[in-house]
């Protein structure tokens, strides 16, 4: 069974997440969600509150186990005997940086590949800080 890893934030979950996660799901048997705590970011919403939104916002999608991890991504995909992990990127700055972390998970742990899904059209302007502003100024989604 192929195990991908889709990590992030999530605070909050967008509809370009769920739609990685959904395309993410269709090429991997089993797709973690897996729902960084980071102590360097103050997240608006708690660890909880961001599981919750998450398992709601992909209810209708099978074979996915959605979780709170912290510690390095390569050795949690170690862990978890994944071998792949699975990101989403809107444009050349999320490649970027998302090559460096490929970069550096690659060298804690070998065996590890990073597949790097371009967001659709209609969802690469939007982004989780985005998402924030508008829930802040009560703003619809």
């Amino acid at each position: 069974m192929a195990t991908a890893v889709c990590p992030g934030s999530f605070d909050p979950v967008t509809v370009g997440h769920v739609d990685i996660i959904r395309r993410a799901r269709k090429m991997f048997d089993h797709v973690i969600v897996a729902v960084l705590v980071n102590p360097t970011k103050n997240p608006s919403f708690s660890l909880e509150e961001r599981i919750g939104l998450l398992k709601r916002a992909t209810k209708e999608i099978d074979g996915l186990e959605i979780v709170g991890f912290d510690g390095l991504l390569a050795d949690y995909a170690r862990q978890k005997n994944a071998h792949i992990i699975v990101k989403g990127v809107r444009n050349i700055t999320d490649f970027d940086s998302e090559m460096q972390m490929a970069r550096i998970n690659q060298g804690i742990e070998p065996e590890l590949e990073t597949l790097l899904l371009p967001a659709r059209a209609e969802f690469e302007h939007f982004s989780s800080t985005m998402a924030r502003e508008m829930i802040r100024y009560g703003q619809p989604l």
